[in-house]
């Protein structure tokens, strides 16, 4: 299955239907928690990080609607971890919704936070994380672009960096299609679902690109986690 790179996502373009947006947004929750895998990297990989007690910080780049992010902040506050989740993304769309999301969300003040910014502004900023994530990031982005959020997690990044997307392949297409035609017509889950899949990067394709100091994973089902710890450099 040859990527396709240059196909547009209708969620990127900026007079996107605001109706079709936010039930995609309000959507999202349901497809990561069948596909995404952040159960298990929080329990693995995430949460033995915590495991001091010590005060963290979790930096979700490219948060989209934030779902990601308040189930981080959830599970963590439900284990007792001391962790403040910071999402981040350009698109206004995005943060304006992750922010009424938090708003409705029980998290206690500070838990969590949203801000339209990039990860080079905070980088910039001389901001520093334990943690730093993102999800179905990754094929959005060309190389130079690529290149940029690693290295700009490399320098966020004081304990582990994640960056989980998606595997490309026909099977994954083909399942993906199915499973969502009941969303067809509800938001725009299953037409950038599937553009999004034809966009990412089989592992092959990843480790030609990443610099000396990350590590390319695969998972179930159909995913890519590219994971970085300071260690590692």
């Amino acid at each position: 299955m040859r990527r396709r790179p240059d196909e547009l996502e209708a969620m990127d373009h900026p007079d996107c239907d605001p109706v079709l947006l936010n039930r995609t947004y309000a959507q999202f929750p349901l497809v990561n928690r069948a596909v995404g895998g952040w159960k298990g990297i929080y329990a693995q990989q995430i949460a033995p990080l915590l495991a001091s007690g010590e005060p963290a910080r979790l930096l979700d780049i490219g948060c989209g609607g934030g779902d990601i992010a308040l189930q981080l902040a959830r599970w963590a506050l439900r284990d007792g971890y001391e962790l403040g989740v910071l999402g981040i993304d350009p698109d206004e769309r995005a943060i304006a919704f992750a922010r009424q999301a938090a708003a409705k969300s029980v998290l206690p003040a500070g838990k969590i936070e949203f801000l339209r910014c990039t990860s080079a502004d905070l980088v910039r900023g001389g901001e520093v994380f334990d943690v730093v994530i993102s999800n179905h990031l990754l094929h959005h982005l060309d190389d130079a672009q690529l290149r940029g959020i690693l290295a700009d997690t490399e320098a966020l990044a004081t304990g582990l960096g994640l960056h989980a997307d998606i595997r490309r392949s026909r099977i994954a297409s083909l399942l993906f299609g199915a499973a969502t035609l009941p969303l067809a017509r509800t938001s725009l889950i299953r037409r950038d679902g599937l553009a999004s899949i034809r966009r990412s990067y089989t592992p092959v394709e990843l480790v030609r690109r990443v610099p000396a100091g990350w590590q390319v994973h695969t998972a179930k089902p159909f995913r890519n986690l590219l994971a970085y710890r300071p260690a590692w450099s």
